[in-house]
């Protein structure tokens, strides 16, 4: 396969050609030998490679595909770290937590004591057991699996799980493996076709289901326009699509993002896999967690209300600090939730229990009002937009929401930037660049040439009719530059090493 060649668009690696007789366009077969000692395939950039090896057994060559193809720039499936998980995973608890509730639904009525499945690609041949396949394979992406599941009495727990090489592959299910590939292969490719002006695979990941996304359906639109015409084939994926991220150049999460959650799950994969990914792992976790951002904030100098960490044995402490109101956060607060006003020693009391029943460390912060707060987006260290987002009516917030969760929000105003009081933005800039070099949407109060900051969200929304108000087609086209930018470097670096 020469290098540039458009038209081959996978590598499947097997011991021997004849252990996989299925033609298919684009996918170029080839034996694990001649891909670990043939220059061609060092050559190759960015490839994306399906390692079908029999074992990968330490120090093996099906091993050394897959250890290879990552120090080479290849997209490898399994990848090095998925070869050494799947050791880890014959110890049933690294998967029961995971997949406890898809496994006791698939598995039921079954009337054995044992089960064993295989998964090819992420599926199964049986419709009953589709989701916990996909499951699997997303907790452990590789091509072929085989999991062993044992009746414990009174629930299916995992016994074994690792993958399955492709002579122990039922003859009943060659037809059905062999589809499988055929649409794995395929299914990201098409119906769409990549230009030739193509140079890079952008995944969006959103979720079609969200009340709130951090995006409108007009502003993905507009992404995905944006990212076409500076050259990106552009694919949007769900959580049910972990499997195929590392066939995409870069990832950009317009879902609501926490750490413990499937968006985080993508982003550290996406990172370890290489991907140019906002929002970065490393963001995730620093924006998402409240006490990290105010000592982060602290440590950086960086001014905000008065706040206290609060915890059981300083109760006291806080209220003398800080005093009523008070405002009271949970560590993974967002968007107004879990951020509550308490106005006097009842309720301090009552709303601490409740929250320190969830997190051994709370934010207290003092109270100080403002008729708005600015919002200001951050992308690569400069400001980006900038909003006012006045407070919901008879409230303190801009987000009101009711005892059934239902919301009401208050007015909100795009600026240029170049209207924007200056302290504003240097605040935001500093705010920002001390968690990352992504996409930040940093929340500021300001008292005349005061400035403070209230919180770095590391998803701020970009809502087509919002945030787009001033800089219109032009705030989409910047954040997929940053991606290009990003990208371009990692390439010329690749090929200077």
């Amino acid at each position: 396969m020469p290098e540039g060649d458009a038209a081959v668009s996978g590598l499947v690696v097997v011991d021997q050609l004849s252990d996989w007789p299925v033609e298919i366009p684009g996918v170029e077969v080839v034996t694990a030998w001649k891909y670990l000692t043939q220059d061609e395939f060092t050559r190759i950039r960015g490839a994306r490679v399906y390692n079908l090896c029999r074992t990968f057994s330490y120090q093996t060559t099906g091993y050394y595909v897959s250890l290879l193809a990552g120090a080479r720039g290849h997209r490898i499936l399994p990848d090095i770290t998925t070869v050494q998980d799947l050791k880890l995973a014959e110890s049933p608890s690294v998967l029961n937590d995971e997949i406890e509730e898809l496994m006791q639904k698939s598995l039921a009525r079954l009337g054995s004591s044992e089960y064993v499945l295989n998964v090819y690609f992420g599926d199964s041949p049986y419709i009953r057991h589709e989701k916990l396949a996909r499951a699997l394979f997303n907790l452990f992406p590789a091509p072929l699996l085989q999991a062993k599941f044992v009746w414990r009495g009174d629930e299916w727990r995992v016994d074994t799980l690792g993958p399955i090489a492709l002579g122990e592959v039922p003859a009943s299910h060659h037809e059905f493996l062999y589809q499988t590939a055929r649409d794995y292969f395929t299914r990201r490719r098409s119906p769409r076709k990549k230009r030739d002006s193509t140079r890079y695979d952008l995944a969006i990941l959103i979720n079609e289901d969200e009340k709130e996304p951090p995006s409108n359906a007009r502003a993905l639109k507009a992404f995905e326009k944006a990212a076409e015409d500076l050259g990106f084939s552009v694919d949007f994926l769900d959580k049910g699509d972990y499997g195929h991220v590392a066939e995409y150049d870069a990832l950009f999460i317009r879902e609501t993002t926490a750490v413990n959650h499937h968006t985080y799950r993508f982003a550290r994969r996406a990172a370890r896999e290489g991907l140019i990914v906002v929002d970065a792992p490393e963001s995730i976790l620093r924006a998402a967690n409240k006490v990290f951002l105010a000592q982060l904030m602290e440590r950086h100098r960086i001014p905000q209300p008065k706040t206290v960490l609060l915890h059981r044995a300083n109760l006291d402490e806080v209220v003398r600090e800080l005093g009523f109101p008070m405002v009271l956060k949970q560590p993974d607060s967002q968007f107004s939730k879990g951020v509550i006003k308490v106005e006097n020693a009842i309720e301090f009391k009552r709303e601490t229990r409740d929250f320190l029943e969830r997190s051994d460390l709370i934010v207290a912060q003092a109270f100080e009002p403002t008729e708005y707060d600015w919002r200001v987006g951050v992308l690569d260290g400069q400001p980006l937009y900038a909003c006012r987002y006045f407070m919901a009516k008879q409230h303190w917030q801009v987000v009101k929401r009711d005892a059934k969760g239902a919301k009401s929000e208050g007015d909100h105003e795009t600026l240029d930037v170049a209207n924007v009081p200056k302290q504003v933005l240097s605040v935001a800039v500093q705010a920002a660049r001390a968690v990352g070099d992504g996409l930040y949407g940093v929340d500021l109060k300001q008292f005349g040439n005061v400035v403070k900051v209230i919180e770095v969200n590391d998803n701020p929304n970009i809502d087509f009719g919002v945030e787009d108000l001033v800089l219109k087609d032009a705030i989409y086209r910047r954040i997929i530059e940053y991606f290009v930018k990003k990208l371009d470097a990692q390439t010329r670096m690749r090929e200077s090493s």
